[in-house]
């Protein structure tokens, strides 16, 4: 029986996953549903971006679409549970490799995933409620990471490169790249996309692959604003738009704000050769400052904040009392500011308020905070 203690646990975990999708989820999962519309209209060559589609409308680029096909052909409720069942089983991969990945750990794993797994247990609620794909972006970059500690910078850059078409904002991290780790990764990302943005015109030739290109960019551009307000944007686009109102000056202040917080990574990053392995840091302070930088960052997209969080954990001792304190409030608003606890109207006024963003930042200034003292 000892054989088998290590599958209790993940065993014990997929029962209560089931459950909970036999319970509640089954009939949720409406952002699946904009994935399965891409998948039967890429089948049949159709076009994928449509303003009538409202506000779930695909903003993937196309070869996202093809990926997620299979999913177009089975049954609705056969292709429901599959995508559950991947998403249940990649957030466990997630969380146990943000914690296998961190170097030099001074908390046990076991510890590290608990406390990991319980501050972020709302993103990653919402995230299974929703069908969404921000842990498959999760696990693809926390690859990345494992990849490059054993020097496979080339299936970093393939991994990385995948990503991009995962959730287009991965982006970010294709840069710092190809600044630290060279040649081999930079043409391995660069291969990758390249050839993921060309796969499409297999099925809708050139001109057709182009038009699909120019339309996911003018969907992007177009349903940017109107989603600023929403109370469950973190972004710092959302947070001026929510303080001041949309605009010009809203708008410059976002942009000021976004250069700070680049600023503070590229900061990080110049000190990389501090470190022994600093790849971690490096790349978990890029993964939370997703949702940040993207104008359409919802708060569940700070799940990929879990390495952060890791990270912030296992150096807790070492922080200082006054950092221990502002991490310690951000992380408390940042992942334990609940609706069900909450309510609808104070949850409303709170998330209004952009301080889960101002939260998520302050937590980004703690990571930073790490690499300055020599920590990670």
């Amino acid at each position: 029986m000892t054989r088998f203690r290590p599958l209790l646990v993940p065993f014990l975990l997929a029962v209560l996953g089931l459950a909970a999708y036999q319970a509640r989820l089954r009939h949720q999962m409406v952002d699946f549903g904009v994935y399965r519309t891409a998948a039967a209209r890429v089948i049949h060559a159709e076009p994928l971006y449509r303003a009538d589609d409202g506000h779930y409308q695909f903003k993937y680029l196309p070869a996202f679409a093809m990926a997620v096909a299979p999913i177009g052909i089975v049954s609705l409720e056969t292709a429901k549970a599959a995508w559950f069942c991947v998403s249940f089983g990649l957030l466990l991969i997630f969380v146990r490799w943000s914690v296998r990945a961190l170097p030099e750990r001074r908390w046990s794993e076991r510890t590290l995933i608990l406390l990991a797994a319980l501050l972020m247990l709302k993103f990653f609620g919402h995230e299974l409620t929703l069908g969404q794909t921000n842990i498959m972006l999760g696990v693809l970059l926390v690859a990345a990471i494992l990849a490059l500690q054993v020097d496979q910078p080339a299936v970093a850059g393939v991994l990385i490169g995948m990503a991009v078409f995962v959730k287009p904002y991965a982006v970010i991290l294709v840069p710092w790249l190809v600044v630290t780790h060279g040649r081999r990764a930079a043409l391995a990302v660069t291969t990758v996309i390249a050839a993921g943005l060309l796969a499409p015109a297999v099925i809708y030739g050139w001109s057709g692959n182009l038009s699909l290109l120019v339309s996911w960019y003018e969907t992007v551009t177009a349903t940017t604003a109107p989603n600023l307000l929403n109370p469950d944007n973190v972004s710092v686009a959302g947070m001026w738009a929510k303080w001041i109102g949309p605009g010009v000056t809203a708008t410059g202040l976002a942009a000021v704000s976004a250069a700070v917080l680049v600023a503070l990574a590229v900061g990080a990053w110049v000190r990389r050769q501090m470190i022994e392995a600093p790849d971690y840091l490096d790349i978990a302070l890029l993964m939370l400052l997703i949702p940040l930088l993207s104008p359409q960052g919802w708060d569940y997209v700070l799940l990929l904040g879990t390495p952060a969080v890791v990270c912030l954990l296992d150096r807790w001792r070492e922080l200082g009392r006054a950092w221990q304190a502002v991490t310690g409030a951000a992380l408390v608003t940042m992942c334990l500011t609940i609706f069900d606890v909450m309510g609808r109207a104070l949850y409303g006024q709170f998330m209004g308020l952009s301080l889960v963003s101002v939260a998520a930042i302050a937590v980004a200034a703690s990571l930073v905070r790490l690499r300055m003292r020599r920590l990670a």
